[in-house]
């Protein structure tokens, strides 16, 4: 999360050209009152990708990550628009690619997130597809961020098979967790290689049966509570990339 902190130099995250190699979180302190005016004067652009997680389903849209993020961002002195999102619930990633080109993005964002995959797994989609289809998303995501690979951060896939609705989708669980760890293989092997910014989400996707609060309503998606971690996992992840 260090090339996201160019992020969040710009959005905090991107926000902040000229701080790209500052930790993240000192690029969101405001170091004087000029500084301050002028971070605020310049409106900063957030484009997020990706499938029902992106989305928030089941949440508020004020809920969802993406606008949690900017929230938290805004809060800190920067002024980020709402962020614009090309998701939906039961994409994959040929149905992302889909999205994308029928969106016709034109204008250059100051940060792009990329959660993308899980969808792949639970259908039972090839990996080789996979990586393929993502190496392609994350090069179109830097093309958006213009052309700044520390301004894009990806998201690893989360666990749903640890949600109420995979302990009672008849799934073999230990399967379900074996094929997400491998496809976060490769999407973390794909934002290596470019110099994207990485946030590992997983891991706290599977306390859900510790915490039943981090879990929405419908059994299978993530509420507010579990987003939130997630905005501080993205801000954390970008300082240590960038």
């Amino acid at each position: 999360m260090k090339r996201i902190i160019a992020l969040l130099s710009i959005l905090v995250i991107s926000g902040c050209s000229k701080n790209d190699n500052n930790p993240l979180e000192e690029q969101l302190d405001l170091k004087s009152e000029s500084s301050a005016v002028a971070t605020v004067a310049v409106e900063q652009r957030y484009l997020a990708l990706g499938d029902s997680y992106t989305v928030g389903e089941s949440v508020s849209q004020q809920q969802s990550f993406p606008f949690q993020l900017v929230a938290k961002l805004n809060s800190r002195g920067k002024n980020f628009l709402p962020a614009k999102v090309i998701a939906r619930t039961g994409w994959t990633t040929a149905d992302l690619q889909k999205g994308v080109t029928a969106a016709n993005v034109q204008r250059k964002y100051d940060f792009v997130s990329l959660a993308i995959g899980v969808n792949n797994q639970y259908q039972g989609l090839s990996k080789s597809a996979y990586r393929t289809q993502f190496r392609a998303l994350l090069k179109q995501a830097i093309t958006f961020a213009n052309g700044k690979p520390s301004h894009v951060g990806v998201i690893s896939i989360p666990d749903w098979g640890q949600t109420p609705y995979g302990k009672k989708s008849g799934r073999n669980l230990a399967n379900v967790s074996a094929e997400i760890d491998a496809f976060n293989v490769i999407n973390k092997a794909e934002c290596d290689a470019v110099g994207a910014s990485y946030t590992n989400i997983t891991p706290v996707s599977r306390t859900v049966t510790k915490d039943p609060a981090l879990v929405a309503a419908d059994g299978l998606h993530y509420s507010a509570k579990m987003y939130a971690i997630w905005v501080n996992a993205i801000i954390a992840s970008y300082n240590r990339d960038n």
